[in-house]
Formats: structure tokens, sequence, C-alpha cells
């Protein structure tokens, strides 16, 4: 996800060449037979990614070199590269940025290639992310969400279900011990479960109208800190820290529950609280309403630099992995979520515990605003949140705050709703 704000510490840079062994050259059409593909996952992926890529290589006759990028470096180094005509020509986007990079131009339009012909086999939600304008502009990899992370034997020791409303969290707080009971993250990714089981957004669209400050909004944010206030749950008052300070309350059993994504079940496996892997539950995020999806969309997508001379030979190499096979070998080995709905019917995707128990959860996520300023909306957002939190504002006031900065500097051409 992965997310627009939270993975801040990704790999660092690193370069791994990878040469196909069937040989690769030029086409009748100039394609340079040559990719180089930016990958922008983190340490307990990339090699897998690396591993598939090669082997694309190899089937589809061509060469690849993977150079694994910082996740939180990434979208700036590509767009300074891109402006100068140079980069990689495959490039791994995190989905709020196809849009702002089609509208710069430093994409592909995939119009017209196979990339774009039958995708009905993608979910709908994730291939929603790969268009602007009406065109596609990239192809999805995987899908990402949030859900409830829980210790089982926590939970059953106290006799507690997993919760369904945040009011459930509350209620199971007096057996839970108290704000041992949740950590909840101040990152403006994980404000948006509130914010949508509340039926709120950040902007509508369509309307061209900034929504952040509704008082749905207001009712959400206030929700996140009635869970502190009632002792129910603990946060970091350090942003900065606040997601790592979230993951090691959980791995070491301190915190019963905590919200994140498939990403995050690597850590949590590699943590004292999860030497069984078993104890390690996965539950729809709590709502305001039972049964209310309210999780966002995340995930990646892959997307050609304009100006590549590899044109032929990326789309070749995108097809393969975002094909069936490799989205189900991805599933199995880094229970990461397939985007497309056949790959969960294979067997090996279905018998992975953590991909199963997401399914539901990617198929109802709540989609984003797809615009080229979409990765802008989180920065405001993210204060506002830890402000709320922290005490420092009321939910009215810090979200009056952020719809101003959209409305001063995001999408200046939307009226505030």
């Amino acid at each position: 996800m992965r997310r627009t704000t939270l993975v801040t510490a990704v790999a660092a840079v690193s370069a791994l060449v990878l040469t196909a062994c069937g040989g690769g050259g030029g086409s009748a059409s100039g394609d340079s037979g040559e990719i180089t593909f930016w990958d922008t996952s983190g340490p307990n992926e990339s090699p897998v990614f690396t591993t598939i890529a090669q082997e694309c290589a190899t089937k589809g006759g061509y060469k690849v070199k993977t150079e694994t990028v910082a996740f939180d470096q990434a979208l700036n180094n590509y767009r300074t590269a891109a402006q100068g005509g140079q980069g990689p020509d495959v490039f791994r986007a995190e989905v709020a940025w196809v849009s702002q990079l089609a509208k710069l131009g430093y994409i592909v339009d995939l119009t017209g290639t196979e990339l774009a012909g039958d995708t009905s086999d993608f979910l709908e939600t994730p291939l929603g992310s790969t268009k602007y304008d009406g065109k596609s502009y990239g192809v999805p990899q995987v899908t990402d969400s949030l859900a409830l992370f829980y210790n089982k034997k926590l939970l059953a020791d106290a006799g507690v279900e997993p919760p369904k409303t945040w009011d459930d969290v509350k209620a199971a707080a007096a057996k839970l011990g108290g704000e041992k009971t949740i950590f909840i993250n101040n990152d403006a990714y994980y404000a948006l479960p509130f914010i949508y089981g509340e039926g709120g957004d950040l902007v509508d669209a369509d309307a061209k109208k900034i929504v952040v400050n509704s008082a749905e909004n207001v009712k959400a944010l206030e929700t996140a800190k009635g869970l502190l206030d009632a002792k129910a749950a603990s946060t970091a008052l350090d942003p900065a820290n606040s997601y790592n300070n979230m993951q090691a309350a959980f791995t070491s059993g301190e915190v019963a529950m905590v919200v994140n994504g498939p990403w995050s079940v690597a850590d949590y496996l590699k943590g004292a609280a999860f030497t069984d892997a078993a104890n390690l539950g996965i539950a729809p995020v709590p709502g305001a309403t039972a049964g209310k999806g309210s999780a966002p969309v995340g995930g990646h997508d892959y997307v050609i630099r304009q100006g590549t001379k590899a044109k032929d030979s990326s789309v070749k190499f995108i097809a393969c992995m975002s094909s069936t096979e490799s989205q189900a070998r991805i599933a199995k080995e880094l229970g990461l979520l397939p985007t497309r709905k056949s790959a969960y019917d294979n067997a090996d995707v279905k018998a992975h515990a953590v991909v199963s128990a997401f399914e539901p959860v990617v198929t109802s996520a709540h989609p984003r605003a797809w615009i080229p300023e979409g990765g802008q909306l989180f920065d405001p957002l993210k204060i506002a949140y830890a402000d709320v939190l922290a005490g420092k504002k009321d939910a009215k006031t810090a979200l009056d705050d952020v719809a101003k900065a959209y409305k001063d500097t995001v999408v200046t051409e939307y009226t505030v709703g």
C-alpha cells in the first residue's frame, strides 16, 4: 500500500543485473530487447519478483535488469529521470501514482496493446487505478487493503471475539487490558477505515468537491480519539515512529490487535508472539456498523515509461509478470494479494491462510479517488489525524485545516463541499 505514506523504510537501493539465457537482441520494430525494471518492493518481496522477472525474460527472449528502489524515494526519482528522458522501462508504481504520471506524460498509454485488451479477469477496484482520462496506463500487479490482525491467544484467554465495530473494541478493553487492546497508527492511510466506515471520503472527484471536513469525517476522527480517551487503545505521539511502534507492540504481544495490511505478515511471524503462525488472526477492519466495508484499497501497478526503446519487450514482460501463473506464485510465496480473479481459484492460493483471509476484504475494499493529485491528499490529513489523536486539535478544526490545504495547494479547482 502500498499505502502512500505508511512505508517509509524499505530496502536500500541496490542493483541486481539479470541477463536472459535465451538471447534477446532487438526487433524489426526497433525494440532494443533490453528492459530496466524498477522494483519498489521491500526486502521480503524483491527476491521473488527478481526471480520471476528473470524467468519471464528467459521465456520471452529479452533481457531484464532489475533495480530495487526504496519506496519512499521512487516517485521523485522516477519523475526526475523521466523528465530528462531517462529512467526505467518498466516501473512498479503505487496505485496513487499512475494518474499523476499519466497526466505528466511520463508513462505510455497502453490502449491498443494486449495489456489493455481483455481485462475482465482483474478485480474492478485495482483495475480502476490504472485508468486516466478514459485510457489505460497500467496493469495491476498486487492489491492490498487493511484488516484487523489479532493475537488469537490473548483474545481467547480474555473470552473476546474479534470485534466487528469500534464499539465492540471499546467494550472488549475491560478484558484485554485497556490501552493494550489495540494500537492505533496515526498515519493518514490508517484514518481511512474510520472515515469510510462512517460513509465519508476525502474528495468527491465527480463533483469536484472537497468533502474531507464533512460531518461524517468529524465523527470518524472523534471515534478514533474516543478509543484513546476511553483507555481502549494506545498510539504514538511521535508520528515518525508510530508505524514501527505499532509493529513492535504487536509482535511482542504487548497489544492484542492492530490494523495493517498483508505486507506486514512476514514481520509479524518473526515476532515472539507469533512463533506459532497459527496464533495470528485476521478479520475485517471494524466499522461504525458491522459488515460494512470500511477498508481502503492499495497496491501497485506496472507502467511503461514514455520514450522507452523497449516498448514491445516491456509489454511482453508485464504480460508475463501479471499473468495468473505469476500472481498465484507471488501469493503462495509472499502472501500478497492477486489482482486477477482467476488467481484466487489456484489451489495453493486457496490454501494460503493470509490470502484467503484477505480475499473478502479486498473484494469489498473502498476505492480511492484515482486523480493525479490523489497521492497529495495524504500529507495534510496525516498532520491533522496525528493532531487529533494527540489532543492538539479537535476533529472539526483539524479537518477544516485539511480542507483549506486541499483548496490552497492540492485540488485548487475543487469547491469545498
